[in-house]
């Protein structure tokens, strides 16, 4: 079990200033592999400027997004996941809708970094979905390797409580096929992706942790959702004080000792 490298990437990097404050933190102190940016927010052009010179060796990728949030397109307001995924399946929701409203987040993206995102993944994992994969492809397929992003690919159970098993598998079956369409379109997948656990329970992260960091396999992606709580983040999510909760463990003497008691190291900061 010794030796083994995963990554850590926090999710939602932009969604407000408290919690692109609270990833910066993790990222300055080595404790994070990078962290997947949400373009779409007032606030984020300048969230970028204060992460261009942070961590020049972590992992910086673009989480797109399509539910819930004001559109960068013209799309208007953002359907919720359930009204997305039917609109999909129907064919109400289609690459035409979908595309541009993606290009816009990536143009956001490299206006602010000059270059493409380090990696791909997508907010309620909405990136296995059928046109945001033929975006993907599209926009991505064609580059030389050395600038294709890699793709977060499908979970695992591996890790995770029982209870949240029907969750994941409901996403592992939005990403079928997922992983052998990207290989097989020449860019890169990691995986499988873990860090599920039940976040709206205080008290769970460090245990979840705990788990995860003995029983995965090598070159598993772990996503996290560190960041402080601001008035911005209250209002644009429920996912809050679990996320002042994470960043405390991640920042913490525990999580350095666990990482070293696992014999386990952070991949993917110089890549």
């Amino acid at each position: 079990m010794t030796g083994r490298r995963f990554r850590l990437v926090a999710d939602d990097y932009g969604l407000s200033p408290g919690v692109s404050e609270g990833i910066r933190q993790l990222l300055d102190r080595g404790r994070l592999s990078g962290t997947g940016c949400m373009t779409l927010f007032p606030e984020w052009a300048e969230s970028a400027r204060a992460m261009r010179d942070l961590s020049p060796n972590a992992e910086i990728g673009l989480h797109l997004t399509l539910t819930d949030f004001g559109g960068l397109s013209g799309w208007g307001h953002l359907p919720h996941l359930k009204e997305l995924i039917t609109g999909v399946s129907r064919g109400a929701i289609t690459a035409d809708k979908v595309f541009p409203e993606l290009d816009a987040q990536l143009d956001r993206f490299t206006a602010e970094f000059g270059r493409l995102p380090a990696y791909l993944d997508g907010h309620q994992h909405v990136h296995f979905l059928a046109p945001v994969r033929q975006w993907i492809i599209a926009r991505f397929a064609h580059l030389p390797d050395a600038e294709k992003p890699w793709v977060r690919g499908a979970p695992t159970r591996k890790g995770a409580p029982a209870g949240l098993w029907p969750k994941i598998l409901f996403i592992r079956g939005l990403a079928t096929g997922f992983d052998r369409q990207m290989r097989t379109a020449g860019l890169p997948v990691k995986g499988p992706l873990a860090g599920f656990y039940a976040w709206q329970k205080p008290g769970l992260f460090a245990e979840a942790m705990t788990t995860l960091v003995r029983s995965l396999p090598d070159g598993a992606v772990v996503m996290c959702h560190p960041g402080l709580v601001d008035d911005a983040l209250r209002a644009r999510d429920v996912l809050t004080d679990s996320r002042a909760e994470e960043l405390e463990f991640l920042a913490g003497d525990r999580f350095a000792a666990l990482l070293d008691r696992a014999g386990a190291t952070l991949a993917g900061r110089a890549a």
